[in-house]
């Protein structure tokens, strides 16, 4: 998995028993270089010779996925053989799944979809590792009508479901996306939500990387230094996608820089010129964490009425300042992180990908439907394999 942080790529090796939860057999975790995360983070927006840009980037992102699954084909001790397949994501630079062409042809019974890119190249990847490869995982659900994402809320629904007590599940990635899950009990399953709430660590980590040169803020510390701007805040809470009922996905086509500096450059944003002081750089950083905590909190409170757990996986269940954030405007509910439960919160979802890859092996629909608002129920995934032989081939025939 690599996420809309654009940090790095986080694998596990994981077992299936025929009962009962995943084991991770191990996890690893493989940063971007300077280059290729500059390459990949460009590539969210339009440029010169994207085209030939995006192969590259994708056969070397592949390149360091490989480097991933050595370093866990070593660590677990297990051969590439004894391995079914590598569900492999794939790096986002264009989530557009409501965006289809303006003008439709009247003889096409059903609405063009938007699009979804997620680079790798996964033919290369399953011949550098021997193994067979599943990934163009959102395709799919997005061709159905769906917006593609997210497609964790199933996985999660399996793993932190309760018998007796609705729970709430966030991934703070690059955006947060929430898995809203009812108790195992209820007779319509159907009933489990999951969308994008909005910013996770994107704005936060690229304000941090704009001034201190580090790629996230370590704990939170350097928000916590600083206090939150009212203005800045309100001018960022009213973008429309805050307000938009799910099913519904966003990204760095989004909330990017551009998004930013839009917003502090707002005139109700703006200090006084008469004698209010600038904003320092730590109050834009406490403000970004509080508008990430803040739109997750309005989504819980809009969707999840009753709900009174929250579990927080991904990178941001370390950034202490958020998650105190979280937890002082949920007074009522217990906020704590997936390693409670023996998911520790970066290895979620590499899992949530490597169940998707199983469930594509075993023929299994893996996306919901009332989720992403696909039409139907779809098997997520493009296979790659590695080899004939599962097909009974021989090479030359």
């Amino acid at each position: 998995m690599s996420g809309t942080s654009a940090d790095g790529v986080d694998g596990v090796l994981a077992h299936w028993p025929e009962r009962g939860h995943p084991e991770v057999i191990c996890h690893r975790h493989r940063p971007f270089d300077a280059q290729l995360r500059l390459d990949l983070l460009a590539l969210n927006s339009s440029g010169p010779d994207e085209l030939h840009r995006a192969a590259e980037a994708a056969t070397q992102l592949s390149s360091v996925y490989a480097s991933v699954v050595s370093d866990l084909l070593d660590a677990g001790r297990v051969s590439a053989r004894a391995v079914r397949a590598i569900g492999a994501h794939g790096q986002t630079v264009r989530h557009q799944p409501g965006r289809a062409p303006a003008m439709q042809a009247p003889t096409e019974a059903l609405p063009r979809p938007g699009y979804t890119v997620q680079l790798l190249n996964g033919a290369w990847l399953a011949e550098l590792c021997g193994i067979d490869v599943i990934c163009d995982f959102r395709s799919a659900d997005v061709a159905a009508g769906g917006q593609g994402a997210p497609l964790v809320p199933a996985a999660h629904d399996h793993w932190f479901a309760r018998n007796d007590e609705p729970v709430a599940v966030l991934n703070l990635g690059g955006m947060a996306n929430l898995s809203l899950l009812p108790p195992k009990g209820l007779a319509d399953r159907a009933a489990v939500v999951g969308f994008d709430t909005g910013p996770g660590n994107v704005l936060i980590d690229l304000w941090v990387e704009q001034h201190l040169g580090q790629p996230y803020d370590h704990h939170g510390s350097w928000a916590a230094s600083g206090q939150i701007v009212p203005e800045l805040l309100a001018s960022m809470i009213q973008d429309p996608y805050f307000a938009r009922l799910p099913p519904k996905s966003t990204g760095r086509d989004h909330f990017d820089a551009a998004w930013l500096r839009k917003h502090l450059n707002h005139p109700d944003a703006s200090p006084d010129p008469l004698g209010r002081p600038m904003a320092r750089a730590a109050d834009i950083q406490a403000t970004l964490t509080e508008l990430t905590a803040l739109t997750v909190v309005q989504a819980l409170r809009q969707h999840a009425g009753t709900t009174r757990v929250l579990l927080v996986c991904g990178g941001g269940a370390r950034n202490l300042h958020l998650m105190s954030r979280l937890a002082h405007h949920l007074p009522h509910y217990k906020v704590e992180g997936t390693d409670a439960l023996g998911y520790p919160v970066d290895q979620v979802e590499a899992l949530a990908f490597a169940w998707l890859a199983k469930a594509f092996v075993e023929g299994l629909c893996a996306n919901l439907p009332a989720v992403t608002g696909a039409r139907r129920p779809k098997r997520l995934g493009a296979y790659y394999p590695a080899s004939c032989v599962e097909f009974g081939l021989t090479p030359g025939n």
